[in-house]
């Protein structure tokens, strides 16, 4: 659902490394690879990740699309090297392997396996098992940076944080007067990136005991925009729809399972005198008596915070196994085992700011334009609203 920027990533879990391509973004931006290198940091932290995070540094190399840390108009090109490649270079080999390798025919429940074994005819999970792997989100992180450098720009700021993991749930509000830079302080600052300290401990003890029992857990995240204008989206087309185009974005990640914008579906069971966001007058600018609309209304941003609400399940390869079956003798086994992580909600919370990020920047050049970050700048002055 994209109009003015287009991205690809390309590359397996296991493979030489992940490409990446984002087109659309005007020239003229400052950039640089340390600046990606913060958000695919923060990717990699948090309780409950698994030994690939002690293997590889991710740092995302701008092959093409940047002169002198500024962008030139043209197509950015990332590479990030896998660091595990030296493990894999003949099993994942382009070219006729030394030996040969025992093929994988006991799917995970949960996971692309027995979907894509059957929809490309392979008899070896591993063709499916390493392009959809989490580990291509890696490469979003990197593309999203890059979206994030250019709101930036314009005083758009994003920010999350993680409010449950399991049954665990941290109920600290997120305050209207802490900023969106402080709410990502506060939240980096802890390994499972929530706002309570004492919260933290139980995350981090439900984290501890499902690894124990060789199981994974899930949670939820909140992610959050400040500083956008009026109009970003459009009630006109429902593909143009601002939360049709959040969603979409966070519903391609494999893991997220649920998406609510503002009060989402506790919406349901409101009156609609309690839901609706009123309209106020102070010192003569218009304001809203709460957010309950998730800063969307009608397709469109209007003026008020982007507040998203994701929901992830636990991860599908277990230490022990779920029961499958082995689809080359069709007998019950348990399901493939591959290198996991136990929980990785608090990577999952950067994931989302990075796919917000890309879903704000492409809006915002559709309404506001511009071949230059100068002209987009002049255009957003001449006629954004706030």
């Amino acid at each position: 659902m994209l109009k003015k920027i287009s991205y690809m990533t390309a590359g397996e879990s296991h493979g030489k490394g992940l490409t990446g391509i984002i087109e659309g973004i005007p020239a003229g931006l400052h950039l640089t690879e340390e600046y990606i290198a913060i958000d695919l940091l923060r990717r990699m932290q948090g309780h409950g990740r698994g030994g690939r995070m002690k293997i590889e540094k991710d740092f995302a190399e701008i092959f093409s699309g940047v002169r002198h840390e500024k962008t030139l108009g043209s197509p950015i090109s990332l590479i990030i090297k896998n660091l595990d490649w030296v493990n894999w270079e003949d099993r994942m080999a382009v070219g006729k392997p030394e030996k040969e390798h025992k093929k994988i025919s006991m799917p995970r429940p949960g996971h692309a396996d027995l979907a894509g074994m059957m929809k490309y005819d392979f008899d070896d999970l591993r063709n499916v098992l390493e392009r959809s792997s989490a580990r291509e989100t890696a490469m979003r992180v990197a593309i999203g940076a890059i979206c994030r450098r250019l709101l930036e720009e314009v005083g758009i700021l994003i920010g999350s944080r993680v409010y449950q993991i399991h049954d665990i749930v941290d109920e600290t509000p997120v305050l209207a007067t802490m900023s969106l830079k402080d709410l990502n302080d506060t939240a980096d600052q802890s390994s499972v990136r929530c706002l309570d300290k004492d919260v933290e401990g139980k995350m981090i003890e439900v984290i501890d005991t499902a690894k124990r029992n060789g199981d994974s857990v899930g949670g939820s995240f909140e992610v959050i925009a400040s500083g956008l204008p009026y109009g970003l989206g459009s009630y006109i087309n429902a593909d143009g729809k601002l939360q049709a185009r959040i969603t979409q974005a966070m519903m391609s990640v494999n893991a997220f399972k649920g998406v609510e914008l503002g009060a989402g579906f506790a919406s349901s069971a409101a009156f609609g005198s309690e839901l609706h966001d009123e309209i106020l007058l102070e010192d003569d600018k218009i304001v809203r008596s709460s957010n309950n609309a998730g800063g969307i209304e009608g397709g469109m941003s209007n003026a008020q915070p982007i507040h998203v609400k994701v929901s992830m399940k636990p991860l599908s390869t277990l230490v022990k196994p779920l029961k499958s079956i082995d689809l080359e003798t069709m007998e019950p086994v348990l399901a493939h085992k591959e290198r996991t992580d136990s929980c990785a909600v608090p990577a999952a919370s950067i994931i989302g700011e990075s796919m917000l990020a890309i879903v704000l920047a492409d809006a915002l050049l559709e309404k506001f334009g511009g071949d230059s970050l100068t002209q987009l700048k002049k255009h957003l002055k001449s006629s954004g609203k706030y």
